[in-house]
């Protein structure tokens, strides 16, 4: 029975005191992994900032064709070099990405209902481990719903990749997924991001929010930031400022950039934040000379 008497609202983060057991490897909380896990990590993190920029065009397997990824085959191709990871479904990745690529692959591993049902919140791992190591896919991610009807079974699943992805040496990556009665709060992100990390997955994907620093110092393996839905390029630029300047180990953004007007431009001001320390300003500016 949980102590709700005992369990007393965390206080102190030490938001300023470096993670104690980095050792000598450069992503959060994988010094203890071993050799196959760290390589597929180094590939999805940049060695030389400890950082990614993945780009996620995995919206198809809920909604269809959205706006910008009516043809992945002509927009991945203008975008693949621009960033550190491609996240996709199986089928998107076999039929419209190259091989000759060479980037690391977060392979969509769950699935459920589609935007039909309009409740999302009953997914399960749908990808056999074997296809993923078949796919030589450098992570496997799973979608987790906290404060949903689904969140037992999708916590059952999340469990259950993380423990093929050991026996394989696969990352799992668990991408938070708020239920529709609960407000992105603070509390929620520290709950549910460490709720993943204890859980054993190597990455989290969540969303940035207030004190997002306590909430980047609370969990001990790198957190992703998700793009979410389409804003003006300054703000995402901002967002992904924020996001690095409190913590994240990258952003995963696919709308802010395919359904961009300038998408290839905006990936690279992307890159300016993530990997060259840019503040917001001066990527927004970097970006309009890319335009103009």
């Amino acid at each position: 029975m949980a102590d709700n008497v005992g369990n007393k609202i965390a206080k102190n983060f030490s938001e300023d005191v470096p993670f104690m057991e980095s050792g000598n490897f450069h992503v959060k909380g994988a010094s203890n992994l071993d050799w196959g896990m760290k390589d597929r990590l180094s590939r999805i993190f940049n060695p030389d900032t400890g950082k990614t920029i993945m780009l996620a065009f995995d919206h198809g397997y809920f909604m269809g064709p959205t706006s910008g990824l009516e043809r992945l085959d002509l927009l991945v191709p203008r975008l693949e070099k621009y960033v550190d990871c491609l996240m996709g479904t199986r089928g998107a990745i076999r039929s419209s990405v190259s091989p000759t690529y060479n980037k690391p692959i977060a392979l969509r591993a769950s699935s459920g209902s589609s935007i039909l049902q309009d409740d999302l919140s009953h997914e399960s791992m749908v990808v056999d481990i074997e296809d993923a190591v078949r796919m030589n896919a450098s992570a496997i991610a799973i979608q987790t719903f906290i404060g949903a009807d689904g969140q037992k079974e999708t916590i059952e699943q999340l469990n259950k990749a993380v423990n093929l992805g050991t026996r394989y040496s696969i990352p799992t990556m668990g991408v938070v997924a708020v239920g529709k009665e609960m407000e992105r709060t603070t509390q929620f992100f520290l709950l549910a991001t460490r709720m993943l990390a204890e859980f054993g997955v190597q990455i989290v994907k969540t969303y940035y929010c207030d004190d997002f620093e306590k909430v980047a110092a609370a969990c001990p393996v790198p957190l992703v930031v998700a793009g979410g839905k389409k804003i003006p390029e300054k703000d995402a630029l901002t967002l992904a400022y924020k996001s690095i300047q409190g913590g994240a180990a990258g952003v995963d953004m696919g709308r802010n950039i395919f359904q961009s007007q300038y998408p290839e431009e905006m990936i690279q001001a992307v890159v300016k934040v993530v990997h060259e320390g840019y503040s917001d300003i001066e990527a927004y500016e970097y970006f309009q000379h890319l335009i103009n």
